[in-house]
């Protein structure tokens, strides 16, 4: 298999700077390699370029610099869409979350030309499934789901020129813990899968993940895996966006990954909010870059 790596800098959509070294991060820990040893080919494409938020205005605090997010999103997209026509797997390093607006669009964009579908699996503490209108702080990375399930800004939902990017029938959401008032109506109202933390407690990794990859296996061609690191504890995972704790312990998050490798769907792969001002020593991207192994076949035996 041919992994094609592209880094999106990005921490417009977030709260807290630093994200955008998530992907320098994420590298340094050593995922070129380490991917390269379990017998696939790698291929960097380098970082989209993102303006800084010196360089901006904010815009609408509702949705805080949605015109350079919108933008990059639709870079993202046409980059991701062209690794999918080459027949390469692409692996986006973030960024905060607001970049899978365009990691998705491209994906879909791809799928659509061909008259096939894409299933998502969220893996995530929170549900992104805020709008402006219900987002109790105008950050995008709480947002990028509901835009792709085509709510929103039309900047966002839009890109390609069509909303909206997958059904609600293929959506999963994995290790939830922390979702907003409006989030949970949405939820409701569209009937995306959810799978909280508590639902992992109850019934453990294998029973969660058999129902979420038959939710986004449901007549679809192509899976799309967005990872984003603050599912993790931060107890195993400090270095991470937005933080929350009660999250996925070490060896759960490796599972998930097993299973997802062993199921064989995953057709691309996200990994987002890796924070090094806030990590230890790089151990979260190290981390980050150990569960990227996992999801590409890395087993212990």
């Amino acid at each position: 298999m041919i992994v094609h790596v592209l880094g999106v800098p990005m921490d417009l959509g977030s709260g807290r700077r630093g994200v955008d070294m998530g992907p320098s991060a994420i590298r340094i820990a050593g995922v070129d390699q380490r991917l390269t040893e379990l017998g696939h080919k790698v291929v960097d494409d380098g970082d989209v370029v993102i303006k800084n938020m010196e360089e901006l205005r904010v815009g609408d605090e509702r949705a805080r610099y949605l015109t350079e997010i919108a933008r990059a999103s639709a870079v993202i997209a046409r980059k991701v869409e062209r690794v999918m026509a080459l027949g390469h797997f692409p692996l986006v390093l973030g960024g905060d979350h607001s970049i899978a607006v365009g990691t998705v669009s491209g994906i879909a964009a791809f799928a659509r030309d061909q008259s096939k579908r894409t299933g998502v699996l969220w893996i995530d503490a929170h549900g992104d499934i805020n709008t402006p209108e219900s987002s109790p702080s105008g950050n995008i990375h709480g947002m990028p789901l509901a835009a792709l399930l085509g709510y929103g800004p039309s900047e966002l939902t839009g890109i390609g020129g069509w909303a909206p990017k997958v059904a609600p029938g293929n959506v999963a959401l994995v290790g939830i813990r922390s979702l907003d008032a409006g989030e949970k109506r949405r939820v409701k109202e569209t009937g995306i899968q959810v799978h909280t933390m508590s639902d992992i407690d109850r019934h453990g990794v294998h029973q969660v993940m058999k129902k979420a990859l038959a939710r986004v296996t449901d007549g679809t061609d192509f899976v799309h895996v967005s990872f984003d690191l603050d599912a993790l504890d931060p107890t195993v995972a400090p270095g991470v966006g937005t933080p929350v704790k009660g999250g996925l312990d070490y060896r759960e998050a490796h599972l998930i990954m097993e299973v997802i490798a062993d199921s064989g769907v995953m057709t691309s792969l996200e990994v987002v909010e890796a924070n090094p001002i806030l990590d230890e020593c790089n151990a979260s991207a190290e981390f980050a870059v150990e569960l990227i192994q996992s999801a590409f076949g890395k087993k212990i035996l």
